[in-house]
């Protein structure tokens, strides 16, 4: 037996959907990629989306449009995918590393304040495992301070925040559709604001600077989505809703039972939000009869797909360390990168591999002798 930590929700609506655009003869950018963004737009309560390749370029894109650059700082978590600090540095500008809240994981919006100097131009706050950063707070920070908020909802496609969807909470927000969120195009990505003037950069960068066929009006690269990418994409969107109420139903299952486990401590859903489980994490905490590593060791040989997302801290990257970051900074991120652990929660799981899964962690608390 062995259960997958994540597993893409494909079928045949995804496949008619390719054979649409393959009998089209339009596999590059066109109507199938506009009608994406017009949904997605729709779906999130924003006015513009741009699909781009992938969430990286998303977050390189949107930062470019507001002129981010030499000399300024954004502040943003060192707990999640370095994708979200490397775009800073895509920009000259200096990622700066404000803590996180050790329950939510998410950026903590009193370390924000602390971080926020004279240079600092923007916050780009993390929806880090399919939960929304507490937005009302960092939105008062940003507009007391005139700074840009981004919101990197990059693994929060569907959540909300006090009843308003993922995206629509910042200046601007990005998404990804890489293979494992919980919708994808394969790869792919989505910027979303209401902000029309941004929007429209991103749609110039993301051509070769094209205002119009053949006129190339600044430097810009080819970061388009393809139609192929946009056909999936609509798809998954059609049953996003469906997927994540499933994966909603999974974590309440793992959360019911894991409760009762001494020393995991279940995830936490702050009652504003709608988590949406891109990831069901745990901690491994001190009375659990075996360390984070040796949990995840034994579920593994149990046949339990699992992950630990994520192990190093960004600040605690060797990029970052040859670039001077300090080690000490932000103890809640490292203490979280020390006791984390994903089980699988996906919507394809069935009662019996989600009883499975707490069998053996069960299992583990029973047999388990650090």
């Amino acid at each position: 037996m062995r259960i997958p930590i994540a597993k893409p929700a494909l079928g045949e609506e995804e496949l008619e959907a390719v054979k649409r655009v393959l009998e089209s003869g339009i596999l590059a950018h066109g109507p199938e990629v506009e009608e994406f963004e017009r949904e997605f737009a729709e779906y999130v309560g924003v006015e513009h989306a741009v699909a781009v390749a992938n969430g990286t370029a998303a977050l390189d894109l949107v930062l470019k449009a507001y002129g981010i650059g030499p000399g300024d700082e954004v502040v943003t978590t060192p707990f999640t995918f370095i994708a979200t600090a490397n775009a800073v540095l895509f920009q000259g500008a200096k990622p700066v590393f404000a803590d996180i809240d050790p329950r939510t994981f998410n950026i903590d919006p009193d370390s924000v304040l602390e971080a926020i100097t004279p240079r600092t131009r923007a916050i780009i706050a993390v929806d880090l495992f399919g939960q929304p950063a507490d937005m009302r707070a960092l939105r008062e920070i940003a507009e007391d301070r005139r700074l840009v908020l981004i919101e990197d909802a990059a693994q929060a496609h569907g959540a909300e925040f006090e009843s308003r969807k993922a995206g629509s909470l910042g200046d601007a927000a990005i998404f990804s559709f890489y293979a494992t969120k919980n919708m994808t195009t394969g790869e792919g990505g989505m910027v979303v604001t209401n902000d029309r003037r941004v929007a429209e950069r991103v749609k110039l960068l993301r051509d070769h600077g094209q205002a119009e066929k053949y006129l190339h009006v600044e430097l810009g690269y080819n970061l388009r989505m393809t139609s192929l990418q946009a056909a999936i994409g609509r798809a998954q969107l059609r049953k996003l809703d469906r997927l994540n109420e499933a994966r909603r139903a999974n974590a309440r299952f793992l959360t019911e039972g894991l409760s009762k486990v001494r020393g995991i401590t279940p995830p936490y859903e702050d009652p504003r939000c709608k988590h949406v489980y891109h990831q069901y994490v745990v901690r491994v905490e001190d009375e659990f009869p075996m360390g984070r590593d040796e949990l995840r060791a034994f579920l593994e040989s149990r046949g339990v797909g699992t992950a630990v997302h994520y192990p190093i801290p960004i600040h605690r990257q060797p990029l970052y360390r040859k670039l001077g970051y300090p080690q000490d900074i932000c103890p809640n991120a490292i203490e979280a990168s020390r006791r984390v652990l994903s089980l699988p929660v996906h919507p394809l799981l069935s009662k019996s591999d989600l009883e499975y899964i707490l069998e053996c962690v069960r299992e583990a608390a029973q047999r388990g002798g650090r």
